[in-house]
């Protein structure tokens, strides 16, 4: 039971007198006969005007005596000019005439209660506008005269509340057997319940003597001690209105004696019953009703007058409060008025303030916190920011991390708050939280954390929210725990610890030789995460995973013996790694092979450096400077041959004094390049000691394969000391009688040919002047005797005309010799086309400033290419001797142009 007497009063509403809008000085008072219109011929008793429709049901008398007549309005139609009446029905319960004491009518239409003084209550359900579409019942009977009504609706159920002089009770209608339940064994007047609305859960509102009850529809709900005689209660928009008599009330029982005498004085209090306030109180005298319309409360009074109510505005009320200091009740307040999140929030600020201001620090922070998303946080932070007062911030920061509003400087400000009070159970609770309750940025927490030494509590931040680089950090530069750095690389997937080992991969080799290797030729292979199988599996059913070795080389700098072992690994593994992992193999081998000592050791090591070299995997250049650096003769060497260098090979040689391994370099590679004799020659030439042998076997390369004048010969070893005319006296010999020979045999060669060529061409001028007899018997096509018709040519060819017709491709030639031919007569157009090209040569080059140039020009163009004519040698074709002596002049000319 709430006290009455510790509700504090306020006067939230306006009072004014209704004034007449014709006479302003005069008070308003109901003109007869203003909207009007006769429902019955003697009196009416009662009347209920539905909220949601524009119906009118009345209780009154047409006849003396006790017969009342319940009618229908429906009043949008009109018939004679006054409402339209749908029904009219005699309200009586059983056969028993009875005055009609309250009425009740459902907003649906399909349900109407009436009550009467005998105790009875009459239903009718159905359609109450039309008589054939409802029926009526009698659905309470009893003793004590019926004194209030109301029907509930929540959602499908229907319920009635029916009230009575000594009970109250209520009725289901959504029930086919109307179940009633007696709620209790004292009851109300009349005019003293009301049926509140859903934000006091539509309970049934009875006014006692003693108290105010309130109840459901299965039981009796809370209840109000508001003492004093109740001659009205009424429920508007969230008020309760009880209408009280001063003076002495009647007895219960004088059930129709409660009409109040002049002098009576009644007090209208108005109550809300949510915050347990008095909105207003004031006396009136002789309230007839209380009416709410058009956004305010109307009391009228029986001589006629009518006072207005006017509610105060929220913000009005909420001021009026606030000068109180009653901030709890402007809370509550605000919320039952549904004010707005900004409003409830300037609330709980200014109450805020008011208890700083008083001291309670604890509780101004919980309604600071109660502002969170709408008041800036740095108003409140600003005023906890002194040391004594840190566990209030901590609390207000918590909140703002809770409702994920918090920014980077908050967590930090958090953060800093934790570890000054060395709150560690505070700061793992805030760490630890699952991921669905993580409202911080947590790059920022673990900034804070490591700044602040809280290590581990920052490596357990970073691992559990996956930040793998804050991770390693902390663990490689702050804890120095080298082994579960590597542990936790080795986990993660490729591309993350590709980048991390890349970054940390020095500091790892450095501290952990082995494993980092290890890690890093897995990485570099087939790499796989060594955590949860499941995951694994998942990763490697993708693209395989495969670093580039050779961008971690670096990583082995001051750790060659790792670095060995990871790329003869790659090599092995994968041969067609990058040429960089080669290179650095190579010259790692060759570091080995230059600093060992022992004698076979260092075969084994020189062996693996060639090795490496033939495998065709590393950059030549590169190769030939390590060898070069190293000294490494058998790779200088090596390169040389396959690079085809081997004028460099020859010079390696002469640089050492290698005479004999001169001798043997022009011999082997003296066919690729004939200027190697040359250069042998004038290389020994040039020393001073015995040189003799040597220079006689170059002598006897040149003279046989004719690579150098004897003129150019004698002038390089002129040069020679050492060198007498014995040493080359064989030489001159052999070349005098070779070049004498050669002219022997070019004189032969040309009586030849000019008897060749007189003998041609007394065959030609024999043709020209003799028939010629074709004595063939076979064709020399397809061998067979020859038969009509046939085809012969000069050249004593002859064919089946057949097989003519077949092969030839011009009727003018021979099909035999025409290859032949066609190549005698290629040669005379080449010879015609450098004929020509060799005069224009040599007008341009003399009308040229720039000789040079125009030399370099037909250079460029293949003009000088030596021209090498093959020709198949006759076989036992018989070829005319026209075609062969033609095919030795040109071989003839071509050799003398060359």
């Amino acid at each position: 039971m709430a006290a009455f007497l510790q509700w504090r009063k306020f006067v939230f509403f306006d009072k004014d007198t209704v004034k007449d809008p014709v006479d302003n000085g005069k008070h308003f008072a109901l003109p007869p006969g203003v909207t009007s219109f006769q429902a019955y011929k003697l009196r009416v008793t009662h009347l209920y005007q539905l909220k949601q429709h524009s119906i009118l049901v009345s209780v009154g008398q047409d006849e003396h005596g006790i017969n009342p007549l319940v009618k229908v309005w429906n009043l949008e139609k009109r018939d004679s000019g006054n409402p339209l009446c749908t029904r009219i029905f005699p309200a009586i319960p059983g056969n028993k005439p009875t005055e009609v004491s309250c009425l009740s009518v459902h907003e649906n239409l399909n349900f109407m209660a009436i009550g009467f003084t005998d105790g009875s209550v009459v239903l009718t359900k159905g359609d109450i506008t039309r008589d054939r579409h409802s029926k009526t019942l009698t659905l309470h009977e009893g003793t004590s005269p019926v004194t209030g009504l109301a029907f509930r609706q929540v959602a499908k159920v229907t319920h009635l509340f029916v009230s009575t002089l000594e009970k109250v009770h209520c009725y289901t209608l959504s029930i086919k057997e109307y179940p009633k339940v007696e709620l209790d064994t004292h009851g109300c007047a009349l005019r003293c319940s009301s049926l509140a609305d859903p934000s006091q859960d539509s309970q049934f509102i009875v006014a006692g003597e003693e108290c105010v009850y309130l109840y459901q529809p299965d039981e009796r709900g809370p209840c109000f001690a508001f003492d004093g005689n109740k001659l009205l209660a009424h429920w508007h928009r969230g008020y309760l209105f009880l209408l009280i008599r001063d003076a002495k009330s009647p007895n219960k029982s004088e059930f129709s004696s409660r009409e109040s005498s002049p002098s009576d004085k009644q007090l209208l209090t108005i109550y809300d019953l949510d915050n347990k306030f008095i909105a207003y109180t004031a006396s009136f005298d002789d309230v007839i009703d209380v009416v709410a319309e058009w956004g305010s409360f109307y009391i009228l009074t029986r001589d006629g007058k009518m006072f207005i109510l006017q509610e105060k505005d929220t913000q009005t009320k909420l001021e009026m409060l606030f000068k109180k200091n009653l901030f709890v009740m402007a809370i509550n307040l605000a919320k039952s008025q549904h004010l707005d999140s900004d409003g409830l929030s300037e609330i709980f600020r200014q109450y805020g303030d008011h208890l700083y201001l008083k001291g309670d620090h604890d509780g101004a922070i919980q309604q600071y916190i109660r502002t969170i998303g709408k008041l800036e946080p740095s108003y409140v932070i600003r005023k906890f920011l002194d040391a004594q007062r840190i566990h209030n911030l901590t609390a207000y920061l918590q909140a703002l991390h809770r409702q994920s509003l918090a920014n980077a400087d908050h967590t930090t400000l958090l953060l800093n708050c934790y570890t000054k009070l060395k709150d560690s159970s505070k700061l793992e609770e805030f760490i630890k939280s699952s991921e669905s309750e993580v409202h911080f940025d947590v790059e920022i927490a673990i900034k804070v954390l490591r700044q602040a030494g809280y290590h581990s509590h920052a490596v357990f931040l970073a691992e559990k929210h996956t930040h793998h680089e804050w991770y390693l950090k902390i663990q490689l530069e702050d804890l120095k725990n080298y082994q579960e750095g590597l542990r936790y690389i080795g986990r993660l997937p490729f591309e993350q610890a590709e980048s991390n080992m890349k970054r940390y991969g020095k500091t790892l080799m450095h501290h952990v030789p082995e494993g980092t290797t290890l890690l890093l030729k897995g990485l570099c292979t087939n790499y796989q995460p060594s955590g949860d199988s499941a995951e694994r599996d998942s990763l490697g059913k993708g693209r395989a995973n495969k670093a580039n070795s050779e961008e971690f080389i670096p990583i082995f700098a001051n750790n060659p013996r790792e670095l060995k072992a990871f790329l003869e690994h790659m090599i092995e593994v994968d041969p067609r790694s990058p040429q960089g992992v080669y290179d650095t193999l190579l010259e790692l081998r060759l570091q080995d092979w230059a600093h060992e000592q022992d004698p076979a050791r260092k075969k084994v090591l020189q062996g693996e450096a060639v090795s490496l070299l033939r495998s065709d995997n590393t950059v030549f250049d590169k190769a030939l400077v390590l060898c070069q650096m190293h000294n490494f003769k058998e790779g200088v060497l090596y390169l040389y041959e396959k690079g085809k260098l081997y004028q460099q090979i020859m010079h390696y040689h002469m640089q050492n004094e290698e005479y004999g391994k001169v001798v043997e370099a022009c011999k082997r590679y003296g066919e690729q390049e004939g200027c190697l004799w040359e250069q042998a020659l004038g290389y020994f030439a040039r020393k001073e000691e015995d040189c003799k042998a040597y220079i006689s076997e170059v002598l006897h390369h040149i003279d046989q394969n004719n690579l150098m004048p004897p003129l150019l010969v004698v002038q390089t070893l002129a040069h020679n000391s050492t060198a007498t005319l014995s040493v080359i006296k064989d030489y001159l010999i052999n070349k005098l009688q070779r070049e004498s020979q050669q002219i022997e045999d070019d004189e032969r060669k040309i009586n030849q040919y000019r008897e060749e060529t007189t003998h041609l061409r007394s065959e030609i001028q024999e043709l020209k002047t003799s028939a010629k007899i074709f004595q063939k018997t076979k064709c020399n096509m397809c061998n067979s005797p020859l038969e009509l018709p046939s085809v012969h040519f000069l050249c004593s060819h002859s064919f089946h005309q057949h097989c003519f017709e077949s092969y030839a491709e011009s009727e003018a030639e021979c099909p035999t010799c025409t290859p032949e031919n066609r190549k005698v007569m290629d040669m005379l157009r080449a010879q015609d086309q450098k004929r020509d090209l060799h005069e224009h040569f040599n007008k341009q080059l003399r009308s040229s400033n720039d000789g040079f140039s125009v030399v370099a020009d037909y250079f460029g163009r293949g003009v000088f290419n030596k021209l090498t004519l093959v020709t198949d040698p006759p076989g036992n074709k018989t070829v005319g001797s026209l075609e062969v002596n033609l095919q030795r002049n040109l071989l003839i000319q071509t050799k003398r142009n060359s």
